[in-house]
């Protein structure tokens, strides 16, 4: 079985979600300017020490949400007015959750409304994975 440690044996992906694309609207240009002065002084800090393998922000305006209610349907998202519309996100190599944790609190625009979901990468999808540890135990 391969896990998610088998390709970096001391370190891990963890995947940092900005969410909360509203966060700047009550702010001056000049806060905004500061705030985004320290995002980018955040990253490449972690770009730096070797933890952030990429990073982008999301279009607030752009996007739809596919699902199924009786059928495919497609709306218009990202649903920029939603305080859970993710507007960003960093890919981090580290060595533990913990690490990932202490990042995300450093994130400039918390005060502000921005809520940061820490996720670890794996190789598989655990339903995936379940149901090939089923196929191995029948077989044998």
């Amino acid at each position: 079985m391969k896990d998610h440690m088998s390709i970096h044996p001391t370190t891990s992906e963890y995947l940092l979600l900005f969410r909360g694309t509203t966060w700047d609207e009550a702010l001056s240009q000049e806060q905004i300017r500061e705030i985004m002065s320290r995002w980018g002084a955040w990253m490449d800090r972690l770009t730096e020490q070797g933890k952030l393998k990429g990073a982008q922000p999301l279009d607030r305006h752009v996007g739809k949400i596919v699902s199924w209610k009786k059928g495919t349907t497609v709306v218009d998202g990202p649903l920029a007015e939603s305080k859970e519309a993710i507007g960003g996100y960093f890919l981090l190599q580290l060595k533990s959750l913990e690490e990932a944790l202490e990042i995300a609190k450093e994130c400039p625009a918390l005060e502000y409304g921005v809520q940061v979901e820490v996720r670890l990468i794996v190789d598989q999808c655990s339903i995936l994975h379940q149901i090939k540890e089923e196929l191995v135990e029948a077989i044998a």
